[in-house]
């Protein structure tokens, strides 16, 4: 399904509306409805668990978003978490000149996926694509031509060459995606932090920030964790928390927004040891991405050109989103440069004394960050589906259906009294329902005809219906119905809860860790 029919879906069924819609929206910010809070409430349980539950050397946190206003010059987010900006002088539209750039190289790209896609079609089983892009010329200029537009784009980004990016843009011929003109300002520098005051007193030394990432909150609390644990190195801190960015180019629904959640882990270890674990937390959070039936070809990890000032490694785990492969989580190796840098400026040591080296040291830091809300996006990117199946008359028809992983699935069961007009069915379907709720979300729907029914839990994901019909009442036994293969069988009602809750257990996706 396309990406408009996408969030269509998404506001007719209650996961996501436009914050202060009545007020005609505030641009980039959304709100979770109640089919949405259910699911991202899954994902984050779902995240927590593998990384706090299965792992006895990683612990949990949670933080203030207010932080000391220190925090933040000691990162470098004061001084350096800019965004490059430019105007186009017709259309009055701002962009981020990178993302134009890389907007330029993804046209390549698509081009270049075009052909294999033909040459897949022609040669069927017997395809080879590595060798395809290795051997065919033309593959192997627009790669060339790619790689370089990138290289030379993480160059000037490194150096700051605001100049240099408005140079190559006016080479490559970009024109603005509203008006079609090339008649762009210069570019410069935009700082993403939210800043706010403390109190009701307006002053430099009141000044704070809303927080634009969660990690600084672990690493201040570097010692008061480590002691109050007794963890000893290598240990990981996980956190769940809003982060708050002041994009000015928001796009595409909740991939990219102003307030949005991560799911943080910093892991330290020994100065030396950081790639090994670096490369360690690469495959481990790829094989994350795969038990939740992520096909491995709309994944694939993208190493970082241009690294950040803290970083001596990146990677991003990218998913094909309905606009192309983008970002889903970065994994970084960050050196010891913020522990370092937090020690420098409040004056207290932040150091780990290690009794196996008999020595104290800053550790360095191994990073897995995910977001909250682009894993929302990809998981109902990868669910949402339209097939084509037999109706109650055996007659082909279509439904909307989105295929989540039933552990995560907003609503686990759904009751479904044959008629609503009946009161010994609604008694006993309400009996089932109050039976099950207490395990489960199950949600009680009595309205319409049972096919409709059917269609709108296949809509919201529900993995399980149970119809309660007239040989309930004789037998017990009610039709537990199969949202992807849509086979039914008759299930006796004592054995219900035992029936679904294997099914649509969280430990089935655990175990595949």
């Amino acid at each position: 399904m396309d990406f408009k029919q996408l969030i269509s879906h998404s506001k007719e069924y209650g996961f996501i509306f436009q914050s202060s819609e009545i007020y005609d929206g505030l641009s980039a910010v959304y709100d979770y409805g109640p089919m949405g809070v259910e699911l991202k409430n899954n994902i984050k349980k779902y995240w927590w668990d593998s990384m706090v539950r299965l792992n006895q050397n990683i612990v949990g946190i949670d933080t203030a978003i207010f932080m000391h206003p220190s925090t933040w010059k000691a990162s470098g987010h004061v001084d350096a978490f800019n965004d490059p900006l430019i105007d186009n002088k017709d259309s009055k539209k701002r962009y981020r000149a990178d993302q134009l750039i890389e907007g330029y190289v993804e046209k390549i790209d698509i081009k270049i996926m075009k052909d294999v896609a033909k040459a897949k079609k022609r040669f069927g089983d017997d395809f080879d694509e590595v060798q395809f892009r290795a051997t065919n010329q033309r593959i192997i200029d627009r790669q060339t031509k790619m790689d370089d537009i990138l290289g030379r784009m993480a160059a000037l980004l490194t150096a700051e060459d605001m100049k240099g990016l408005k140079a190559l843009i006016e080479e490559l011929e970009i024109a603005c995606p509203e008006s079609g003109s090339r008649n762009w300002t210069d570019v410069r520098q935009f700082n993403l932090m939210f800043s706010t005051q403390l109190g009701n007193i307006s002053g430099s030394e009141s000044k704070l920030y809303l927080r634009p990432e969660t990690a600084q909150g672990i690493f201040v609390n570097f010692l008061n964790v480590q002691k109050s644990t007794r963890q000893k190195i290598p240990f990981g801190v996980a956190q769940i928390g809003k982060a708050f960015r002041n994009e000015i180019v928001a796009r595409q629904f909740i991939f990219r927004m102003r307030e949005f959640e991560q799911m943080e882990m910093q892991f330290f270890v020994r100065p030396g040891e950081e790639m090994k674990f670096y490369e360690e937390w690469k495959s481990k959070r790829l094989t994350w991405h795969k038990s939740l039936g992520t096909d491995a070809s709309k994944l694939r990890f993208h190493n970082h050109d241009k690294l950040a000032h803290y970083a001596n490694a990146a990677a991003d785990i990218e998913f094909q989103f309905p606009f192309g492969f983008r970002e889903l989580e970065g994994i970084h190796s960050r050196t010891d440069f913020d522990l370092i840098q937090h020690q420098e400026l409040s004056g207290k040591k932040l150091q780990y004394f290690d009794p196996v080296l008999n020595e104290s040291y800053v550790p360095y830091v191994v990073e897995t960050s995910i977001g909250c809300d682009r894993m929302f996006l990809a998981m109902m990117t990868n669910a949402l589906q339209e097939e084509t199946v037999p109706d109650a008359d055996g007659k082909d028809s279509k439904r909307i259906v989105l295929k989540l992983p039933a552990a995560i699935a907003p609503v686990k069961v759904a009751i479904l009294p044959l008629l609503k007009n009946k009161e010994q069915l609604t008694n006993l379907a309400s009996d089932v329902y109050h039976k099950l709720q207490s395990h489960f979300n199950c949600q009680y729907d009595e309205k319409d005809a049972i096919g409709k029914r059917y269609r709108r839990q296949d809509a919201i994901g529900t993995p399980y219906c149970v119809t309660v019909d007239f040989d309930s009442l004789e037998d017990g036994t009610v039709t537990l119905r199969d949202r992807d293969t849509l086979l039914q069988k008759r299930v006796h009602i004592d054995q219900l809860l035992a029936e679904v809750a294997d099914s649509v257990s969280m430990s089935n996706l655990l175990e595949k860790l």
